[in-house]
């Protein structure tokens, strides 16, 4: 019997607020996440964006104004996290996002990316994004690309928002 393939897990620390975090994630996609090489139409891709409810789609918007689904809401737990169907694998697969506070600008951003048994190990083997597939650790590396850029992200945000609140005063 095969071994089934097991979730790709990785998660990163993002010194801001939970709540701050998630809405980064939800909200300002399309900003930081890297498209080239992570998505459908990378150097195409001109927004992404989260249609934040069950059943609402993440979309990834082209030069030319088509639209591109990469998945659609699972769960919304808003600022909690929200799973979400993954489209763009060659067989559905299965993202979930959760986030947890470890202080008050410091929260702790998990990947669980699961449903790999669903693929043949031709598609487990096949190049995505980054050379060497699930099976070459292509998704590990990926992960850790996308959470590196949103714990950047979401940082530089909640250091300018301190700042101009600290000048307001």
């Amino acid at each position: 019997m095969p071994l089934v393939p097991p979730p790709v897990r990785q998660s990163t620390l993002v010194r801001a607020p939970l709540a701050r975090t998630f809405d980064v994630f939800v909200t300002e996609l399309g900003a930081w996440w890297p498209v080239d090489p992570f998505s459908i139409g990378t150097d195409r891709v001109r927004d992404v964006t989260v249609d934040p409810r069950v059943g609402g789609d993440v979309v990834e918007t082209w030069d030319d104004g088509s639209t591109h689904t990469w998945g659609r809401m699972v769960t919304w737990d808003r600022p909690h996290g929200f799973t979400m169907s993954w489209s763009i694998t060659p067989e559905p697969t299965e993202v979930e996002l959760t986030f947890r506070a470890l202080g008050p600008s410091l929260t702790r951003v998990a990947v669980e990316h699961r449903g790999w048994e669903r693929m043949t190990e031709a598609q487990l083997e096949a190049a995505c994004a980054l050379p060497g597939g699930y099976r070459g650790g292509a998704f590990v590396r990926g992960w850790g690309v996308v959470l590196d850029a949103l714990a950047s992200h979401a940082a530089g945000d909640a250091a300018a928002g301190a700042e101009s609140e600290g000048g307001e005063r």
